[in-house]
């Protein structure tokens, strides 16, 4: 059984060059791992932070309102809570001091053993040109793809 991914954030890739991921897991509620395994959640300007107690919290992803949920309705902007290693947020504490990186969330997956997870990206922004470079890059290498299936046919 592989891992069955909730949303991704695709976006992050067109604004941002990441430079490492990594695996956290999640403190949620039941309603909203529900919401999860139905695919109601979107990380478009969702962050990663590491507060003042030293924990890292995942901020405004929004995952929706479970409609069946009869009691404990979830806040669909809550702030989150990150399971990582110790030493893990303080790796991360030190290469989020460098100017220009952020912590930003890829995607939100169940795991092979059906645990909610997020897989964050070290990310560094990108400027307009390089988008547009980025944006030349990737239709290119399609007009390549494309001569190249023509011709083996």
């Amino acid at each position: 059984m592989a891992e069955k991914i909730v949303c991704r954030n695709k976006k992050a890739f067109h604004d941002y060059s990441i430079e490492s991921t990594m695996e956290a897991g999640m403190v949620l509620t039941g309603p909203e791992v529900k919401s999860l395994r139905a695919g109601k959640a979107n990380l478009r300007d969702g962050y990663a932070q590491i507060n003042d107690r030293g924990e890292l919290m995942l901020l405004n992803v929004h995952i929706s309102f479970y409609t069946f949920a009869t009691h404990n309705p979830n806040e669909p902007m809550r702030s989150r809570k990150l399971l990582l290693h110790k030493r893990e947020i303080n790796k991360l504490i030190g290469k989020l001091r460098e100017k220009g990186l952020a912590l930003i969330p890829l995607k939100i997956y169940f795991n092979e053993k059906g645990k909610a997870k997020v897989e964050l990206g070290l990310a560094r922004g990108k400027r307009q040109y390089d988008k547009r470079a980025t944006l030349k890059e990737q239709q290119s290498d399609r007009e390549i793809q494309r001569v190249m299936r023509r011709n083996e046919i």
